[in-house]
């Protein structure tokens, strides 16, 4: 089972028509990777510190049903492929109530030197942890 992380629509997710604005499901797909990373012990800032960043360099998405305001949903985060200096992720959001897919994208994350903004491999170790399956975390009521 890949990552997830749920997460509630917002009325500022929202267009005027009570739908979440298309922008707004790659912020929560950031979020979700993000808090891959912190799962595994990784926080984003010493990260810098240590001279590692990571960018997205390219993203597929695609857009099958909305979500809606106050929508609970689950953003899910499976590494799907990794080399040198590129991991690509496999990610998906559903509506938490139906499992129904409404987002689903392929996404490239770059690690580059936080000083030189150069590519550099990811730790080795990271993804060691990124490829194991984590447990299952809470859902929003239980957080």
């Amino acid at each position: 089972m890949p990552f997830q992380w749920p997460i509630r629509v917002y009325i500022e997710d929202t267009d005027l028509g009570g739908i979440v604005y298309y922008v707004n499901y790659l912020k929560f797909m950031e979020r979700a990777r993000t808090e891959l990373l912190r799962h595994h012990g990784y926080s984003q800032y010493l990260l810098a510190q240590d001279d590692i960043l990571f960018v997205v360099s390219r993203v597929e998405g695609r857009y099958l049903q909305p979500a809606r305001l106050d929508d609970e949903l689950l953003v899910s985060v499976d590494l799907e492929q990794a080399s040198g200096a590129r991991v690509t992720f496999l990610q998906t959001i559903t509506r938490a109530s139906d499992s129904v897919l409404l987002c689903q994208a392929t996404v490239d994350v770059a690690c580059v030197s936080a000083s030189r903004f150069k590519p550099r491999r990811w730790p080795a170790s990271m993804l060691n942890q990124l490829m194991s399956r984590p447990v299952q975390l809470p859902t929003i009521e239980e957080k």
